[in-house]
């Protein structure tokens, strides 16, 4: 009998990959489109691994698309670094989906970028934005609780 593999906490999700030399600009530093696609990356890849990917979204008529994208730049990553991406989901409420993606340097921690996506679960049928399933509300609403707690108490 097969066992189905252990699927990937749904709210927090690492990776690690080294700094590729296409994706350098002429100050040999990442280029700062790069940050925004290893952010998509790494959202897609925590969904598939949890269990919320491409299958499960067509079967729910909808899939995420990015609204808006906020990026901090701490410290630049170089050809030769690893760096370890974690992402965190933050909100899931009404059409949205709030992560928080962090990008250290591998070999001491480094912070070099933190990105800040905002998505909108959107209709197959129709590309309009929808209520996100219930099961995905459900799933993260302790930490959308926390974000909402945090954004009042400032």
């Amino acid at each position: 009998m097969a066992t189905e593999a252990p699927r990937a906490d749904p709210l927090v999700f690492s990776m690690r990959w080294p700094v590729r030399g296409y994706e350098l600009d002429s100050r040999g530093h990442v280029n700062n489109a790069v940050y925004l696609s290893w952010s998509e990356e790494i959202a897609t890849a925590h969904a598939e691994a949890a269990g919320y990917g491409r299958e499960w979204s067509e079967r729910h008529g909808g899939g995420w698309v990015i609204r808006r994208t906020e990026i901090t730049y701490h410290r630049p990553a170089v050809y030769g670094d690893e760096v370890e991406l974690t992402v965190r989901v933050e909100l899931v409420r009404g059409a949205r989906g709030v992560r928080r993606t962090t990008i250290q340097r591998a070999s001491d921690g480094v912070l070099v970028a933190d990105v800040l996506t905002e998505w909108v679960w959107v209709r197959l049928s129709d590309g309009r934005a929808t209520q996100v399933p219930a099961e995905l509300v459900a799933l993260a609403a302790p930490v959308t609780a926390a974000t909402l707690a945090r954004r009042r108490a400032r």
